[in-house]
């Protein structure tokens, strides 16, 4: 087998392509920062193939050149969208090109790709795709409304996308990922401070896989986190905007140099 994983350069996706390795699955990495994929690369080329590709895809050429390479030189057989990045402030004093520039990370390069492989693995009839979403998407997200948003296009997008399958008799399973806050650079790029400790990255990493090849729908790491996914079904929207907004204030930090994202 083997597995296309983007943002791979650290956090999850790094942590997923070690699990993955663990599995004897081959890996293509993809994210902005070379440096960060040779180390992956360096770690992990010992136990299985390791392909890394830098590349940029915010940008919509690129997804469509990425899939269009694979498509030509590499079987894959499992796609993880992971790629992505957040952005905290007030809606009317947070960056326009930056926001658009999420969306086309968050959005538009995980309908792209998904698309795309999705038709592969539907004539071969085999194949797993694992959209990284978020406990975000849950519910609306006041001082992160564009990044909550985004997460809650990709559950909703994934979810359908899993029911059309099961519907169709066809072998594709579709899972979305929506983790709590986890450890990793993402409060950095985001510039916020989580209200409570984020999980271990390898733990959310591990359910992650063992969801996505149990042919889950929905893949919730943590009591905590099902416990918030049960509670944004039962309380009132009032409530949980209240609640949304006031935990965000509680997280802000001052802005700090903001790390390019994997």
């Amino acid at each position: 087998m083997k597995a296309l994983i983007t943002g791979a350069s650290s956090g999850l996706g790094k942590d997923m392509a070690r699990i993955l390795a663990d599995y004897g699955i081959d890996l293509i990495l993809v994210a902005r920062r070379l440096e960060k994929l040779k180390e992956v690369k360096e770690e992990l080329e010992k136990r299985v193939q390791v392909r890394c590709i830098t590349m940029d895809l915010s940008d919509e050429q690129n997804c469509r050149l990425l899939y269009a390479h694979m498509k030509q030189e590499e079987d894959v057989d499992i796609l993880i969208n992971n790629a992505g990045f957040g952005l905290a402030g007030d809606f009317d004093e947070t960056d326009l090109n930056r926001e658009l520039e999420m969306i086309d990370t968050n959005i538009k390069a995980v309908h792209i790709l998904t698309k795309m492989f999705l038709k592969d693995f539907m004539e071969k009839d085999y194949g797993y795709i694992l959209n990284v979403a978020s406990a975000a998407a849950f519910l609306p997200g006041p001082l992160m409304a564009s990044y909550y948003a985004s997460k809650a296009y990709v559950r909703n997008f994934t979810l359908a996308l899993h029911k059309e399958m099961k519907k169709r008799g066809i072998n594709v399973q579709i899972s979305a990922l929506c983790p709590g806050p986890v450890q990793t650079e993402f409060s950095q790029v985001a510039q916020v401070q989580f209200a409570i400790k984020g999980q271990e990255s390898m733990d959310v990493a591990k359910a992650a896989i063992d969801g996505m090849f149990a042919q889950k729908a929905q893949i919730i790491p943590g009591a905590l986190m099902k416990g918030c996914y049960w509670l944004s079904k039962l309380a009132p929207l009032t409530l949980l905007l209240e609640a949304g907004y006031y935990i965000q204030r509680q997280k802000r930090k001052e802005k700090a140099p903001v790390k390019e994202m994997a």
